[in-house]
């Protein structure tokens, strides 16, 4: 799914939609997000040596979970993050790369999802993380 589809599961638009694709393969979501420079989170970090913060790389993991559930989602749904763990980074993010995730809901006590994901550059590990979210609904 492209940016247009993807905004039909996520909530999160313009600067806060950190997928530029996605898909859902046989349980697995994987997801596609190329960074060019230009994002607003490079812009201080770091100045002159940009590096894709931990924080928007969990946040881009949890966004190609939320692929998982895809139409099981209501209209209104809210996805709020509740937990990270087990958080790892292996390797920086920087501007020119294509970064690739793997991710996969392991267990579900509704309204609470549990998942784990891995972020990749050319193959090598970036990040890594086990994490959870709820499903709410939007006021």
């Amino acid at each position: 799914m492209n940016r247009e589809e993807l905004k039909n599961i996520l909530p999160h638009r313009d600067n806060m939609l950190l997928l530029d694709e996605a898909e859902l393969v046989d349980g697995f979501a994987t997801g596609k997000l190329r960074i060019t420079g230009d994002e607003w989170f490079l812009k201080g970090h770091f100045p002159g040596e940009p590096i894709v913060p931990g924080v928007i790389q969990c946040e881009i993991l949890a966004q190609t979970v939320s692929v998982c559930l895809g139409d099981k989602l209501p209209k209104d749904a809210l996805p709020l993050f509740t937990g990270l763990d087990k958080v790892k980074f292996k390797s920086p993010v920087r501007p020119g790369d294509l970064f690739e995730t793997k991710c996969e809901i392991t267990r579900v006590l509704e309204p609470f999802y549990f998942a784990k994901g891995t972020g990749y550059v050319n193959g090598k590990v970036c990040v890594s993380a086990e994490f959870s979210f709820a499903v709410t609904t939007k006021k």
